[in-house]
């Protein structure tokens, strides 16, 4: 049975990000609002974790580095984002193969 909630730690481990990233981008992007308890502890979900992988990529790869951009991006072409996302993934996974097959030759 796969995992409902995850700890920020856990998140930042996931996804490679820095607690305080994630607490950023959770401040300032109006659609990554993870659950907290009374206490103030957060609680990510799948889609949470999704859903910092995208804006991770609209970062890193789109090169989109305000947070205005970035809100506008998520915004304005979710489909799109994803299928570049999965796109770049794919192509990620394929050079490795590749590379695999190079170094066993």
């Amino acid at each position: 049975m796969a995992k409902v909630y995850y700890s920020i730690s856990e998140v930042s481990k996931i996804t490679l990000l820095p607690v305080s990233t994630l607490r950023y981008w959770e401040d300032n992007l109006t659609q990554l609002q993870p659950y907290k308890n009374e206490k103030g502890k957060r609680f990510y979900t799948e889609s949470d974790i999704e859903l910092v992988k995208r804006i991770k990529f609209i970062r890193d790869n789109m090169k989109i580095t305000r947070i205005e951009a970035i809100q506008k991006e998520l915004n304005h072409d979710l489909k799109s984002t994803d299928a570049r996302q999965r796109a770049t993934e794919l192509l990620k996974r394929v050079r490795q193969q590749l590379v695999d097959i190079r170094s066993k030759i």
